[in-house]
């Protein structure tokens, strides 16, 4: 491992990073171990107050960790020791990118941040792609495009590009859809650049970490006496994977319990079908019978059993076999989604839809058809977020959706067209080949009208 300082530039200040990437650096610090730190910063300009919160606290803040038992702990995260100040022309961060104590830049995006099609192309008909091509720099293309531009001019030392997100095979994927960028923009040294000394290893994170809430730093001041402007909070469980691929040095992860692997295949496919996937059902189902908090909606015997019967009858023969214990991971995965202190919303986690249903759920929607088994349990989510759409439509959701994706125009007409059903299942971009299959059409008309008859009477089965 390199002796000198190193520098770990963030892109993406929301709580999740704080909660777990720089949680894992504060650890390393914390062991006597402070060859790196951190440099956080954002490519947009709503995390500007949380910055200057964190500024004036020297980059220092409280986490709050919570297990299912209610057990509350506290501790000061340390790593971050650089704020980057949001500009239009991201002038901080292309001069920390810049610098060549820089060895990795990671980011935590969200899925819908990659613009990604159902092939896991760029999608160059997103007006933001479309923007930053003209040279903006609204998305991660558009960010790292001029922040590696001035690395390469300035010395063309490797760097290490490191998602941080739920997207599947996020590594390879991210940098497929950023060559892509590249070689649309007319990049052409850049791009053999970044292909040449760039790296970008898939990983897979887990930590459950809701947006703050004014009572998590009223907690904060309680129990430490500081009056911390910008404390976050997360469950107690903690996971990172990551394969050992890096180009210019890490900090010594593996010391901190970070899972270093060969391939993250096996964690990262149960993480987003078992986890994510549940995730989501669970916060559209619950918000459907007037529920806010995904803690409330799990424990709702029939939402809960319907994810256990997604997650037993159609996932776990998808995944088997594998090195985890898939059972044991399911059985984990509820509990904390029932952990009544987390008081996670059904708001945040049922957010981006659109990007989930081709990501999470339609592989095991195939894979199922594929081994001639009807997913019957699958369908049930595809089917929730239809209904869901609907309610989005009417105007009728207790809070405002968000979806990095949504075209509202188009789905406004389909969702209030008489063939709503039929557009919605018909569309290669949620469903691909099945958009096109009789028998899957059939079967989510059925399941839609299963979930209808539930709304009606929640206590039953759904």
């Amino acid at each position: 491992m390199l002796k000198q300082k190193s520098v770990w530039m963030h892109i993406g200040a929301g709580s999740f990073h704080r909660a777990h990437q720089a949680w894992y650096l504060h650890r390393l610090i914390a062991q006597g171990d402070d060859s790196w730190s951190i440099a956080l910063g954002n490519i947009r300009n709503d995390a500007n107050a949380l910055l200057d919160n964190l500024a004036k606290q020297n980059g220092e803040y409280t986490l709050e960790t919570v297990s299912p038992e209610g057990e509350r702990h506290y501790e000061k995260i340390t790593s971050v020791r650089k704020i980057l100040h949001w500009d239009e022309n991201l002038s901080q961060l292309v001069e920390q990118g810049r610098d060549k104590a820089t060895r990795v830049i990671a980011f935590t995006v969200t899925e819908a941040g990659y613009y990604l099609t159902p092939q896991h192309e760029l999608d160059v008909q997103q007006p933001d792609i479309q923007a930053d091509l003209s040279g903006k720099m609204i998305t991660i293309y558009g960010a790292l495009t001029e922040i590696l531009r001035a690395r390469l001019t300035a010395h063309g030392e490797p760097v290490t590009l490191l998602n941080c997100d739920n997207l599947r095979h996020n590594g390879e994927r991210f940098r497929h859809g950023f060559l892509s960028f590249l070689q649309l923009k007319g990049e052409n040294d850049l791009y053999q650049w970044v292909k040449d000394h760039t790296r970008s290893p898939n990983t897979m994170v887990d930590r459950i970490t809701p947006r703050p809430t004014p009572d998590v730093a009223e907690r904060v001041k309680q129990h430490t006496n500081w009056d911390d402007k910008a404390p976050v909070m997360g469950e107690a469980f903690i996971q990172w994977v990551i394969e050992d691929d890096f180009i210019n040095g890490r900090p010594a992860l593996e010391n901190v319990d970070v899972e270093m692997v060969e391939s993250v295949l096996p964690w990262e496919e149960a993480k987003i079908r078992i986890l994510n996937a549940s995730h989501s059902c669970i916060a559209w189902a619950g918000t459907l019978i007037g529920l806010n908090f995904i803690d409330d909606s799990t424990r709702e015997l029939p939402i809960k059993q319907m994810a256990w019967n997604y997650v037993t009858q159609d996932v776990i023969p998808s995944l088997t076999p594998s090195p985890l214990d898939l059972e044991q991971y399911r059985d984990v995965v509820l509990e904390r989604f029932s952990n009544p202190y987390i008081k996670d919303t059904n708001q945040r986690v049922a957010a981006d839809g659109l990007s989930k249903i081709p990501g999470f759920i339609t592989p095991t929607l195939q894979e199922c058809y594929q081994r001639n088994q009807v997913p019957a349990a699958t369908a049930v989510l595809p089917a929730l977020f239809f209904v869901y759409l609907q309610r989005w439509a009417k105007g009728e959701l207790p809070y405002e959706y968000q979806d990095g994706v949504l075209d509202e125009e188009y789905y406004q007409k389909m969702m209030n067209s008489p063939d709503a059903l039929t557009q919605f299942v018909s569309s290669e971009m949620l469903f691909g080949s099945l958009a096109h299959s009789p028998e899957f059409h059939e079967l989510i008309r059925k399941t839609v009208a299963n979930i209808n008859t539930w709304l009606k009477s929640p206590q039953q089965s759904l």
